[in-house]
């Protein structure tokens, strides 16, 4: 069966075994060469071998869909006619790296049944704002909009030729790849640089320039419908270009403090990152959201107390399917026993209003790796 055919089929069956299998994922993620490649400058042959590693390794878990990241720092890892190659891949930016990285993982996946969306940062224009960028680099293009905030670069959300410049990358995207699907990160506006902060993003020239159109806004819920505005115009681009392809988002995993009633955190995503995916949900802008519940179950973030809140009517009156980020890594970085994660894929399994459920896997690493037989576990 044709990819093209599969997109048309439920949002839990873009990959393989029909209607009702659930969403099996995990990220592939290339920023800072996370997991492809595993350092750049690696020869064509090096990087298509890694990519087919991944691939089987997903296949041995019985993964369905991975989420390749093919956009981390508004560049690519396809051969783009809007932005420049990836300096991951190279070691320089708008160096080619002798063949299209998406297209061979999309025709590898083909082969396991395994569906490819499109991970794409948005607003991220450098992880290290020092590395030299190519001429046709967004950031060169709209210099009026580019922020750096630490170490980072950032795209001003407000602005409305870089929503629309997105939005044209997704639409080249769809044309020219088979892709099961969009997914953006929840990276929006910068995460505040200490608890309780909100960042100094200096975007006082957009906002002045909305009032001065006649905008009613205060600022906060003027960013907060920046961000909602490209979600929206991003679903209806996906869906308007590819029919059948699917768009999410994997925000912050507490949509606020105290909600639920005792959830505990640091940011206030709706507060202090200006995202609201409660009106994603509520509006169906999304096709599905994987919140990343990155945290144990019980304590003060506990994992089902949270996932129940996403998929409950007070959160999601739309039953939007909800397919919770799982942290396998920590089972490394954080010491978590097998036990964890084996609870939380039932946990997963048993929340109810599920409907068709599934999960995403952070990251692809642990699987390869088989961290204390995960693959097994999947």
């Amino acid at each position: 069966m044709k990819r093209t055919i599969l997109a048309g089929m439920s949002i839990m069956a873009l990959a393989s075994g029909g209607a009702s299998a659930d969403m099996r994922g995990a990220w592939v993620a290339t920023v800072h060469n996370i997991n492809f490649p595993s350092k750049p400058g690696l020869s064509a042959a090096e990087q298509k071998a890694q990519i087919v590693g991944i691939l089987n390794a997903a296949e041995r878990a019985r993964l369905n869909a991975i989420f390749f990241q093919a956009r981390p720092e508004s560049d690519a890892l396809y051969d783009s006619r809007l932005e420049p190659w990836s300096r991951y891949l190279s070691g320089r930016q708008g160096v080619a790296p002798g063949f299209d990285p998406l297209a061979f993982c999309i025709a590898e996946a083909r082969k396991r049944g395994i569906g490819v969306h499109a991970w794409l940062n948005p607003y991220r224009a450098a992880a290290n704002a020092s590395q030299p960028r190519t001429p046709n680099h967004i950031s060169h293009r709209y210099p009026q909009y580019a922020h750096r905030i630490g170490n980072v670069l950032w795209m001003d959300p407000g602005a409305r030729p870089v929503q629309d410049h997105i939005l044209a990358v997704i639409r080249d995207l769809l044309t020219r790849y088979d892709l099961a699907g969009v997914h953006f990160d929840d990276y929006f506006y910068p995460y505040p640089p200490e608890k309780g902060s909100l960042p100094n993003f200096p975007d006082d020239k957009t906002y002045a320039a909305y009032r001065a159109g006649g905008g009613k806004l205060d600022k906060p819920a003027w960013r907060r419908e920046n961000v909602s505005s490209l979600i929206r115009r991003a679903g209806q681009t996906v869906r308007a270009t590819r029919p059948g392809a699917v768009f999410g988002v994997s925000p912050f995993g507490i949509y606020r403090p105290g909600i639920p009633e005792g959830i505990k955190a640091g940011v206030d995503q709706y507060g202090q990152l200006f995202s609201d995916p409660v009106q994603w949900m509520r509006e169906g802008a999304v096709d599905y959201l994987a919140p990343q519940l990155y945290w144990k179950e019980g304590g003060p973030q506990s994992f089902s107390r949270l996932l129940r809140w996403w998929r409950g009517p007070e959160a999601n009156p739309r039953g939007v399917p909800i397919l919770p980020g799982i942290a396998v890594d920590r089972m490394g970085s954080h010491g978590w026993p097998a036990s964890e994660i084996t609870t939380q894929l039932r946990i997963e399994k048993s929340t109810q209003p599920r409907g068709r459920g599934g999960f995403i896997l952070w990251n692809i690493q642990p699987v390869k790796a088989n961290t204390k037989g995960i693959a097994s576990m999947l």
